[in-house]
């Protein structure tokens, strides 16, 4: 039989791929990558070479990147395509490739290797991002555990694979809580206030489970504007408490899909790891490879930004409950009124909703809008593949040019379904690197989980899912318009995870601009093939006037989210931790909004106990302060500025993780990241004397 997973290709053969190819193909590449670097480091041992890029660091990345090319395909579909075939395939496959990561990290011979390399002459004639690479494996081995004794290194080995196996059934829990609820509705009269668009998706998501009427589901598309317009109150606790228990001890599938013992496990774990390092906590542990420099840095980031934000989220709220009593006579708000009402009071006071932008926003005219947008400051070209070897009939897969020149590809997938993680996310297929045989181009995964189309009707998406849409793309160019050739600090590749937010959220900018607006929207009924109307002038003045609404409130609860799993990971000791009165004493601080005691989003917050964001959450406003700032120098120079955007390009998006964050910062910028333009962007006013400060 062969295998698609084990064949040198361009691109992965996702027809092809079937759950009985993965872990032969994986269990293949590790013995074989076992037994090259064995080999390799027996032959430097024999000969007494002295290890050097091209005997050491260039086979070894060649080994690594067929093991990527391999399992990249396998996580992606276990992530849009989810089945308990591929599911079951993907897991057996984690301990292996936690064990074969472990071993690599704890191998004291190549360790010594990339040491005597770094005392090498040769390292001086080495690129920047050579010497990068090297060091940054250096820096790996040491927190690989490396320097630890046999018996603490098989322990520390032991966390990784187990971590691997929980994190992972944290994430899968998730999924199967989101698609176990629904709620079949045949009387249109509960849906008094659904917009038609939310209406037809209902009914086409009970249309493909043959059902009459209406379903709603936890999928965002579905649940979000239940819980925005729905004038029955008890249909919106309803819903409000099927999503914010998922996953946990409590709610309509309570302890089925429970979390409640994995994140204290993951954390128990996370703290040994620590521990074993010599770390006091596991939020000091993440630091080590992020551009803030301590955890007492991050918490002052954080609490400052909450000083500022806070006064006015106050008043915010006490406004949105003084408007519901006043106009409405509900004087108990709580939760599943917050997002109601708050839309009400949006509607009077801009009379704009994010359904009178809709129909401006037909997906192929956003897609091309975007392509324009990053073309007039990059000097891009987009162009649309149709030969190509997809997983789903909904996915679309595009090339980048420049000058007449293939620089990268990828794929887009925009619609939510069953099996399909919920979310918004870039992930790496191929990274950009130089081989023996040529360059190899990067390509990019691009999902996200927007409203899919209705009926003959296009896909039309909200402002907030344009935004989305802008922000993965910036993840995906910052990835694919890297100049790096060594794969370690090529596209987001060894990225301080502080920073690898700075390019999606910067693009999101362009969302509001009318100058951009003008040809990202377009009306989607239009006759002869001419685009449609953009957004016309009346409509953008009052999105642009909504932009701050409930701003400080926003900004609030990302810091309440920051805080959490920030002291989380920075406080958690041996004796255990009460996860949720930690999240209340955090609330009590931050928290403006009503809260209720059965809220469980820390049993679905799978940023922090699944993904890459474990005491890195704060990332997200970390970066923000970079991306307003960076936009602010556009702001100045103008938006479309050819000369600016190339620089932003030379200085930030091409240079991969070849540099510390801070230094490709201040190289575009001329200066150190000021606090300031972010609480302009916000609408957040403060008095002059606070606005100058500097984050480091």
């Amino acid at each position: 039989m062969t295998n698609p997973l084990l064949e040198d290709q361009l691109l992965p053969a996702f027809s092809a791929i079937q759950p009985e190819h993965i872990q032969p193909a994986i269990e293949s590449l590790l013995n074989r990558n076992r037994e090259r670097l064995a080999q390799l480091l027996a032959d430097l041992k024999a000969s007494g070479a002295a290890p050097g890029w091209d005997n050491l660091a260039a086979p070894l990345e060649q080994w690594d990147d067929e093991l990527n090319k391999a399992w990249s395909p396998v996580g992606h579909l276990n992530g849009v395509q989810n089945s308990d075939e591929l599911r079951a395939a993907y897991n057996a496959c984690l301990p292996l490739l936690s064990q074969y990561s472990t071993e690599i990290g704890q191998n004291a011979e190549l360790c010594n290797a990339y040491k005597a390399l770094k005392a090498s002459a040769e390292f001086a004639s080495l690129s920047v991002q050579q010497q990068t690479t090297i060091n940054n494996e250096l820096r790996d081995f040491h927190l690989a555990g490396v320097d630890l004794p046999a018996e603490k290194k098989q322990r520390f080995g032991d966390i990784s694979q187990r971590l691997s196996e929980i994190t992972s059934k944290f994430s899968e829990n998730v999924l199967d809580a989101t698609h176990a609820w629904h709620k079949h509705i045949t009387d249109e009269a509960e849906l008094a206030g659904l917009p038609d668009s939310a209406k037809s998706l209902l009914a086409q998501l009970a249309q493909q489970k043959e059902l009459d009427g209406y379903l709603i589901t936890l999928d965002f598309p579905s649940f979000y504007p239940v819980l925005t317009y729905a004038d029955n109150r008890e249909l919106r606790k309803e819903v409000y408490t099927a999503n914010v228990t998922r996953a946990s001890d409590v709610g309509p599938n309570a302890g089925e899909f429970d979390n409640s013992g994995l994140m204290l496990e993951i954390l128990q774990l996370r703290y040994e790891q620590a521990q074993l390092l010599g770390y006091e906590s596991y939020a000091a542990l993440s630091l080590a490879s992020k551009m803030a420099e301590s955890p007492a840095q991050v918490l002052e980031f954080l609490d400052d930004l909450a000083k500022k934000a806070k006064p006015q989220a106050e008043r915010e709220i006490a406004e949105l409950k003084q408007f519901a009593k006043d106009d409405y006579n509900a004087d108990d708000l709580q939760p599943w009124d917050v997002g109601y009402y708050a839309e009400k009071l949006r509607q009077q006071r801009y009379a704009i909703s994010q359904e009178d932008i809709r129909p401006y926003l037909p997906v192929n005219t956003v897609i091309k809008g975007m392509f324009e947008t990053v073309s007039r400051l990059f000097d891009l070209e987009f162009v649309e593949q149709q030969d190509f070897d997809s997983y789903h009939p909904d996915v679309r897969f595009f090339e980048i040019h420049k000058d007449g020149q293939h620089l990268a590809s990828f794929y887009l997938d925009l619609y939510a379904r069953a099996k399909k993680r919920g979310g918004a996310w870039m992930d790496v297929c191929r990274t950009r690197r130089q081989t023996a045989a040529g360059l190899q181009l990067p390509v990019a995964y691009l999902v996200c989980n927007f409203t899919p189309p209705v009926g003959e009707q296009p896909a039309l998406l909200t402002h907030d899912e344009l935004t989305t849409l802008f922000h993965e793309f910036g993840h995906g160019l910052h990835h694919m318009l890297t100049r790096m050739d060594v794969a370690a600090v090529s596209g987001i590749s060894g990225v301080a995870w502080d920073a690898v937010e700075l390019p999606s959220q910067f693009l999101e900018n362009w969302c509001y601009e009318p100058e951009a607006l003008a040809f990202i929207s377009g009306h989607y009924l239009h006759k002869n093939g001419q685009p449609g109307e953009p957004l016309p002038k009346a409509l953008l003045d009052k999105l642009l006037a909504a932009k701050n609404f409930q701003s400080a409130m926003g900004t609030m609860r990302q810091i309440e989210f920051s805080l959490f799993d920030f002291r989380l990971h920075h406080e958690f000791r041996d004796q255990g931790a009460d996860v949720q009165a930690l999240l209340n004493d955090v609330r009590s601080q931050v928290t403006v909004v009503p809260i209720v005691p059965f809220s469980r989003f820390q049993h679905s917050f799978t940023h922090i106990f699944a993904g890459g964001y474990a005491a890195g959450y704060y990332s997200y406003k970390w970066a923000e302060v970079l991306s307003a700032d960076a936009f602010s120098r556009f702001e100045d120079e103008g938006i479309f500025n050819k000369q600016t955007g190339l620089s932003f390009l030379d200085e930030i998006l091409s240079q991969g993780g070849s540099r510390e964050a801070a230094q490709l910062f201040e190289n575009f910028r001329g200066r150190a990241p000021s606090v300031e333009p972010l609480l302009r962007h916000c609408g957040i006013d403060l008095p002059q004397s606070t606005t100058e400060d500097e984050i480091a």
